[in-house]
């Protein structure tokens, strides 16, 4: 959850001003990169990292059959992000190894907990010795 409001928060600021200079975020950081201006960025930002991992965090809650899976997703979509990021703009900042430590981290324990999804509980079914279930 923690990963996805601060991505949420991050995104959010950077599609309501594109220029980036409320986060003091220069746009002169994009000139290695197709873009122009923080829109794409923020907005993959704000639902791809924020709405999915804030999702994956309530399936996580509740304890879903599919946590594990979304789990795996989203971390492996922040880890590339992050080296995506740090591809493009260089690396600026402890939030980038952070993020991506973060990701890989989730990515990790999502495939734990995948394992756990392929275990099929055993039905004990007792007989009496003339064959009849009980």
């Amino acid at each position: 959850m923690f990963v996805g409001i601060t991505a949420m928060l991050g995104g959010f600021g950077l599609v309501s001003d594109l220029s980036g200079t409320n986060m003091e975020v220069p746009l002169t950081l994009l000139k290695n990169s197709p873009f122009t201006n923080y829109f794409i960025p923020g907005l993959v930002l704000l639902i791809g990292i924020g709405f999915g991992h804030v999702s994956a965090g309530i399936t996580a809650f509740f304890r879903h059959r599919y946590c594990g899976k979304f789990a795996v997703f989203f971390g492996g979509f922040l880890a590339l992000f992050m080296v995506i990021e740090v591809g493009f703009i260089g690396l600026h900042n402890f939030s980038q190894p952070l993020y991506f430590l973060l990701g890989t981290v989730e990515v990790i324990f999502g495939l734990k907990l995948s394992r756990f999804d392929k275990i099929k509980p055993k039905i004990w079914v007792e007989t009496t010795p003339s064959g009849q279930t009980a």
